[in-house]
Parts: C-alpha cells; sequence; structure tokens
C-alpha cells in the first residue's frame, strides 16, 4: 500500500486524507467523491517556486488549469502565487469567476476562435500562446482594429517527443501543434509576428510529451530552440525575454512509475538552459514551465462504494463499484493504469485479486484489472489513488449519470468546493418536444 501525500490510517482503521475520515466524507458527500488533498497540492506548488527561487532564476510557474479546473481551484493556485493556463473560453471564464489575475493567465489552443481572443483581449491576459499563422495574422488583425496590444508566445515543435522514458527524435512536422523549428516554420512566424507594432514576441513556448520520469527530453528540446535562438539573434537580432518548456513531470500512478523530484526537473532544466546562453550570444530570459498533473495528479482521490460481483470461473473475478468511465474515462481512453485500496479496511491482508468494473453500459468501462484486495463486497469502500488529473475535467454523462462531488480536504477540515450532479441538472437544457424551435424552410 503506497500512500501519498497526508494519506493515512486512523484509529478507526480507515483510511484518513488530510486529517479527515475518508468513510465519513461518504457518509456526508456520498459517491462517487473525489477527494483533493490540499497540503500535497500546496507542497507540490511551493517546490516549484522555491527551486527556481533558490536558483536565483526569473521565472513563472503556470498551473495548467485543464488538468483539474474549478473556482476553488483556481483561487488555490492563485494561492500559492502560480500562473494560469487556460485553453478555452470556459477555462478563461472559469479564471475570471475566480478573481484570479488577469496579466497571469497564459491562453493556449491550436484553434483558438476569434470570440475567445476577442475575450482575452477583453480581459486583458497575460498572454497568448500562438500555434499556428492562421492564428497569427487573425489575432494581429484584432489587435490592429482595436488599437490594443498583445504579449505573445509562439508555440514551436522542436523534433523530440518525449513519454514516459522514452524519448524520439522526429521531425515532427506531422503535429497539430505548434511552429516547426526545423523546416523553417518558427522562423517566419516570428519574423511576420515582430512586424507587428500591436504584438510583443516574448518568446518561445514548447511542451514535447505528459507523464514524463527523465530530463533529457527537456534538454534536447532546450539545446535545440536555444540553438535557433541563438541563429536568430544574429540573423534579426531577436532577443527573447520568455523561454517556455512546458509541462508533462511525471508522477507515480503504480509501482511501475519512478518520477524524479519537482526539484531536480527545475534544476536540470535551468543549468542546461544556463550553460547553452553562456555559450551564446542570448541573455538569460526568464523560463516558464507549466505543471499540472505533478500538481494534482496524487493529490487527488475517488471514493466508490462496492455494488455487485461476478465470478467467471478459471477467467476473473469482476467486482463494480458506482462510478467508472463517466468519472475517469482515461483507462477506457488510453488504458490508464491505477492503484487502489478499500478505504474502510487498508490494512486487512490481501484475499484475491479482481477486476475493478464501472457501471456503464460498455464492455471497456474497467477502472482497473487484477488488484489484489482483501475480500471485498457490497458496501465497501474502494479508494481509487492519483485520480486528481484528468478525472473531473474529462468527467461526463454517458447514461445520464451525474458527475461526482469534488471536496477539498485539509487540516481536519473538509470542503465542498463542486456540488453533485443531480437529475434535474442533467435535464436543465433540455426542451420539451412541444417546446423545441422550429425552423421554417422556403
Amino acid at each position: 500500500m503506497h500512500l501519498y501525500g497526508t494519506s493515512g490510517v486512523n484509529e478507526r482503521g480507515h483510511l484518513e486524507i488530510g486529517g479527515v475520515d475518508t468513510i465519513e466524507l461518504i457518509e456526508q458527500f456520498g459517491t462517487p467523491l473525489y477527494v483533493y488533498d490540499v497540503e500535497l497540492i500546496r507542497e507540490r506548488a511551493r517546490g516549484f517556486k522555491r527551486t527556481f527561487e533558490e536558483l536565483g532564476i526569473s521565472a513563472q510557474v503556470a498551473y495548467a488549469s485543464k488538468a483539474f479546473s474549478s473556482i476553488a481551484m483556481i483561487q488555490l493556485a492563485d494561492q500559492e502565487g502560480l500562473s494560469l493556463d487556460v485553453v478555452s473560453a470556459g477555462e478563461l471564464y472559469t479564471a475570471i469567476k475566480a478573481d484570479f489575475p488577469t496579466e497571469r493567465i497564459h491562453f493556449h489552443g491550436n484553434n483558438k476562435s476569434e470570440e475567445e481572443l476577442h475575450m482575452a483581449l477583453d480581459y486583458r491576459i497575460g498572454c497568448i500562446v500562438v500555434d499556428n499563422f492562421s492564428e497569427l495574422t487573425l489575432l494581429e488583425e484584432i489587435c490592429t482594429n482595436r488599437e490594443q496590444k498583445m504579449k505573445i508566445l509562439l508555440r514551436v515543435t522542436p523534433g523530440i517527443e518525449a513519454h514516459t522514458h522514452d524519448y524520439i527524435l522526429t521531425g515532427q512536422e506531422d503535429s497539430k501543434f505548434g511552429f516547426d523549428l526545423i523546416n523553417g516554420q518558427a522562423e517566419d512566424a516570428l519574423r511576420q509576428a515582430l512586424q507587428s507594432e500591436w504584438l510583443e514576441v516574448l518568446g518561445l513556448h514548447c511542451h514535447i510529451g505528459s507523464q514524463i520520469f527523465q530530463t533529457t527530453g527537456f534538454l534536447l528540446a532546450a539545446q535545440k530552440i536555444i540553438g535557433k535562438l541563438d541563429s536568430w539573434h544574429g540573423s534579426i537580432g531577436y532577443q527573447p525575454k520568455v523561454l517556455n518548456l512546458g509541462g508533462g513531470f511525471g508522477i507515480r500512478y503504480t509501482q511501475e512509475d519512478d518520477p524524479l523530484p519537482a526539484s531536480q526537473y527545475v534544476e536540470e532544466i535551468v543549468r542546461e538552459v544556463q550553460n547553452l546562453v553562456a555559450d551564446s550570444d542570448l541573455q538569460m530570459p526568464e523560463i516558464w514551465i507549466e505543471p499540472g498533473r505533478s500538481l494534482v495528479g496524487d493529490a487527488g482521490v475517488t471514493l466508490y462504494k462496492v455494488g455487485s460481483e461476478k465470478q467467471v470461473p478459471n477467467v476473473r473475478k469482476y467486482i463494480a463499484v458506482d462510478g467508472g468511465m463517466s468519472d475517469n474515462i482515461r483507462p477506457a481512453l488510453y488504458e490508464a493504469k491505477y492503484d487502489a485500496i478499500l478505504a474502510n479496511r487498508p490494512l486487512d491482508p490481501v484475499e484475491e485479486t479482481v477486476s475493478i468494473a464501472g457501471k456503464c453500459c460498455e464492455s471497456g468501462d474497467m477502472l482497473i484489472w487484477d488488484l489484489p484486495l482483501p475480500k471485498a463486497g457490497r458496501g465497501d469502500v474502494l479508494a481509487v489513488f492519483c485520480t486528481g488529473a484528468y478525472g473531473y475535467s474529462m468527467s461526463n454523462n454517458y447514461n445520464r449519470i451525474p458527475r461526482p462531488a469534488v471536496v477539498f480536504v485539509e487540516n481536519g477540515e473538509a470542503r465542498l468546493v463542486i456540488k453533485r450532479e443531480t437529475f434535474e441538472d442533467l435535464i436543465h437544457l433540455d426542451l420539451a418536444l412541444h417546446e423545441a424551435a422550429v425552423t421554417n424552410k422556403e
């Protein structure tokens, strides 16, 4: 049993998070229930920021809110002095409603609409990460018409792909994101942006992958980008203020995962950039990073009640819970792996190996295959670890299942930060057949 953050077993023999008994949580808030360890999120945020400060580097640590966006989460990011990445008008709207300082908001995305760009300008956000020539031209036109300046980063694909332990050198031309650094697109975009009196090009941005357990990919990306920047400094006199090396720092989901400490990612990235800059004609840029999963992923636990079971002789035993792909689609979407325990009996000895099924009407609705557990039955509580990233944010109403509630726990207190959806919530946008608008065709 691997416990995260403030998790432990209390005197009642129950899983406890943030000083709060998880069984008491489900008695109050029901199941399924997302539970976030706030102290662990704060610890991760402070760890990233502290490392930059100790190294004496000007930096921004931006929370990638696509991992989990809610008003309370955005306010927590603000409390910890983080910047914020958004990728849609909805995420930007959430940040505005959370009173997040707009000058620390960065807007990402490969297909920002004209309305989204106007919204970003209306709220005078800190930076737009421009992804392609179409967006670059549109943004420049909008800024010109509004006579309003906007700071931008150009997203580039540096020819590095990284995932977990592997990294791949590739031309990277076939990507929906960014300007290719190798084929000349990035330089063309830079020259175009620099001609605009309304766009201030802060620097370059890249994101090489996710769930990365080594620094190799980040260092290779830095080498390629700074090499190009040094060349451009000589040819067009461009000096970047910012180098954004993205996120993707890995976390431990199961015993197969072995992530690095946050400080090590930062230290090695900074040292590499410093060495590269020292060997160039460039000045040291401000370093930006974008942790999402590594801030909230292992701070989240989902609690379920165990329901039915099915024994397939000589094959496997299935145990079903009262959630599934409607609250965690990652296992069905790309075979993500998780670990879990019985929250009401975490110290009981393992007696069997079972597979955890969700309740959705899909054969692929499986949360965990071959999980060692004590003998579990109806009414037991299953705690699935590391569901804090892309759990609630990718949740859905398949089979018209309401989305779960979200609770923050810290210092022995529980705060309901997202209410559980009701059946009425499920139909509040529906119109009866006689109410539906009719369009007459001539």
